[in-house]
């Protein structure tokens, strides 16, 4: 479908067309006319199908038409909840291109940086507010922030936020918010305590399932090396010189085993950068900014610091362990093999790890059939 078919505000398929976006993706065709009718809607999608602009488009469609009324004027009226920092500023960064022609401001907060430079974000009075939850809650309690006229409520990346411990937090800024409101929630998986907050969250919700797993499978070649834990480092080497990719992310356990590796790399004179959570916010942003405009070639990380990370024509994911729970693996490989790139994804198994990788495969059935 193309977006112009969609009825959409002129200045939003401006923005649309000179971002060169004339089609949308399987989720932004079934999710964008359910969320203009104003339904709640649990959306099951990973990162990579389009759906930030699924939601963000209908909400920026959605301010455009409202009248501006005092009691609304300056407040924010749409809220969107995201597990990380730079999920949260590329969410921003998202409404803001969609939106850069309509007169909308959007404000994000996160961690890692001080409040005060927050307490100035919410000075400019945005409409839409992109948040990770400590720091909202944060900044509620310094009666900071106003949630009194939100009307739209996004939960994005739910299941990420359950494996960060982040649900409880969720779960007493959903207690801030008006009783009526349009609630939108996206979770890659649904475990137990998602479904429980879907019950209590969404009212009569459309349930929209993109199988994008399934077909990434054409586009993600996936191997496995038989490698014990003392071998990993020189296999890695090994492979990076042997090679010529354009950009790796390789995943670590670890900070330690991240810092180690990326000295490592370094060292055998491949530029490499490392990412985790002991970099403070503007570290991590210049770390990606290089690997987004290929100035190193290399970028080692923490599953929590690459959640988020979204660069096309990525040429290869690099497990250095086998994660223990199998999301985690189907999260990590889906970093590369996106729209409509091809992409490759290789992991180093040692005997002990055979158990998880068993239950991987086990995983990957399921979702193909």
């Amino acid at each position: 479908m193309l977006f112009s078919e969609l009825n959409l505000n002129v200045k939003i398929l401006k923005a649309l067309k000179e971002q060169e976006y004339s089609k949308t993706t399987e989720i932004q065709e079934k999710v964008i006319p359910y969320l203009i009718k104003g339904r709640d809607l649990l959306g099951c999608a990973q990162t990579g199908t389009g759906k930030t602009a699924a939601f963000a488009i209908p909400i920026l469609e959605k301010l455009s038409q409202k009248p501006i009324t005092p009691e609304v004027y300056n407040k924010v009226q749409a809220l969107v909840l995201a597990p990380t920092r730079e999920l949260a500023i590329q969410i921003g960064e998202s409404f803001n291109k969609y939106g850069q022609f309509l007169d909308i401001q959007t404000g994000v907060v996160y961690g890692g940086v001080t409040p005060k430079r927050h307490m100035k974000v919410l000075k400019r009075e945005p409409s839409i507010l992109v948040a990770t939850p400590g720091r909202l809650l944060d900044l509620i309690d310094k009666e900071c922030a106003d949630l009194s006229c939100v009307e739209y409520f996004v939960l994005d990346e739910a299941d990420r936020m359950l494996d960060l411990g982040m649900i409880e937090d969720v779960r007493k800024i959903i207690a801030k918010l008006p009783s009526v409101r349009q609630n939108m929630l996206f979770s890659a998986t649904m475990p137990k305590e998602i479904t429980k907050l879907v019950q209590s969250m969404l009212r009569n919700p459309v349930r929209i399932d993109i199988k994008s797993k399934a077909r990434q499978k054409n586009k993600i070649t996936q191997q496995v090396y038989n490698v014990e834990e003392p071998d990993k480092t020189a296999r890695l080497l090994q492979l990076l010189r042997e090679n010529k990719y354009e950009s790796v992310l390789i995943f670590a356990r670890t900070k330690n085993k991240v810092d180690k590796i990326c000295k490592a790399i370094n060292i055998a004179n491949i530029r490499a950068k490392a990412l985790h959570g002991d970099k403070n916010q503007s570290e991590r942003q210049k770390v990606m900014y290089l690997f987004k405009s290929k100035e190193i070639k290399v970028l080692v990380a923490t599953d929590v610091a690459a959640r988020g990370i979204d660069i096309d024509g990525l040429s290869l994911v690099i497990n250095m362990n086998i994660p223990t729970v199998p999301e985690t693996y189907i999260h990590r490989i889906g970093r590369t093999g996106r729209a409509g790139y091809s992409g490759m994804a290789i992991s180093f198994c040692s005997n002990q790890e055979k158990e998880s990788l068993k239950n991987i495969k086990i995983l990957q059935q399921l979702l193909h059939h």
